[in-house]
């Protein structure tokens, strides 16, 4: 697990693997909980659906501190993606999301 920190995001790349990788960040996410967050799992090649659904409560639980939670993931169906999760296919994008959703959150969406 690699951690950075630019501001009021923290990026968080998987280094051994989803299933591992998500106990981490829910045993870890005191010290995460006031920040946006985007979980990298694109390096993994066998992500798929069903691996995207092993962070559901966590995205719901972060979402509704009104905070950000993004998943950058490759070769994935992203219409498959349940609407409860936001996954995009790179960190531009996901750092695209997290300003689109906190102009939202200071204008009262």
């Amino acid at each position: 697990m690699k951690v950075d920190t630019k501001g009021h995001t923290i990026t968080i790349k998987d280094t051994e693997g989803v299933t591992t990788f998500v106990e981490k960040v829910t045993n870890q996410y005191a010290s995460f909980k006031d920040f946006n967050l985007i979980l990298d799992i694109s390096h993994d090649t066998t992500v798929d659906i069903e691996s995207i659904k092993l962070f559901l409560s966590l995205s719901k639980h972060h979402k509704k501190n009104k905070k950000s939670f993004v998943i950058v993931a490759n070769e994935i169906d992203f219409n498959a993606v349940p609407n409860t999760i936001t996954v995009v296919p790179s960190l531009l994008e996901a750092h695209d999301i997290i300003e689109m959703e906190e102009i939202e959150r200071d204008l009262g969406f």
